[in-house]
């Protein structure tokens, strides 16, 4: 069953067109993978799903709603969390801070017991996430790939079904690239649906159930990783064979 829709995006900045009626559909509880050249629209399709840029055309749907054009905050309120390029974390606040800073503003002002009830979740997730050690840490002493660790924990500290992740892999030293990739295999397995944009073809092809390729604002070829990687349209436009 498809839990995101994307139907027939198109966006213009200027004279560049960055999206061209662009469809693609993605599975409840399945990865993801979105890859593409430089420029191909994969940012762009993110930005428009979350509702920090607004399409030209087209329209986008998660679950059984229709989503165009909502605000960011109300997109991540119906179910849809995204990680960024480059981690979007509270440096001068606590690691376990990080965590319950958006949880206590998505869910209002709570009683103790919800407030110690959000904080059990965090430290929970901080185990998941090997971070626990780190709690009381100020997230600013974290190192960079523990900073994209900490990044996921506050998107799933909003319980979301479906999460964005932007260049999971992007500057982070292949050990703590292993756990990263084994932690979003885990989440999976508890439930929560991946989309994952990624410039690391090893990365994406080890962990995710199915890929799509973007080249020059649209899909190109989508499949299993193993049929998608040896596709020569996708090595003519992405590997430039």
């Amino acid at each position: 069953m498809s839990l995101l829709r994307c139907q027939e995006l198109t966006k213009r900045f200027g004279g560049i067109v960055a999206l061209d009626g662009c469809s693609l559909e993605v599975a409840e509880g399945e990865i993801m993978g979105l890859i593409g050249p430089n420029g191909s629209g994969k940012t762009t399709l993110f930005n428009l799903v979350t509702g920090f840029v607004r399409p030209d055309r087209g329209e986008v749907l998660f679950g059984q709603g229709r989503i165009t054009g909502l605000a960011p905050d109300e997109v991540f309120r119906r179910g849809i969390g995204r990680t960024f390029q480059l981690p979007r974390i509270f440096p001068r606040l606590t690691v376990v801070e990080n965590l319950l800073l958006p949880a206590a503003g998505s869910q209002g002002r709570g009683s103790t017991e919800s407030s110690r009830s959000r904080r059990e979740r965090a430290l929970s997730l901080l185990e998941l996430l090997g971070l626990a050690s780190h709690a009381s840490r100020p997230a600013g002493r974290l190192s960079y790939g523990q900073r994209k660790l900490l990044e996921l924990g506050t998107v799933m500290m909003g319980e979301p079904r479906l999460v964005l992740l932007d260049e999971p892999a992007g500057g982070v030293n292949p050990a703590l690239l292993e756990i990263i990739g084994a932690r979003i295999v885990e989440l999976n397995r508890q439930g929560t649906t991946f989309l994952i944009v990624e410039h690391n073809l090893g990365f994406v092809m080890g962990l995710c159930h199915r890929v799509v390729v973007l080249d020059h604002g649209r899909p190109i070829a989508s499949g299993l990783p193993s049929h998608v990687r040896d596709d020569p349209v996708v090595l003519e436009a992405y590997l430039g064979r």
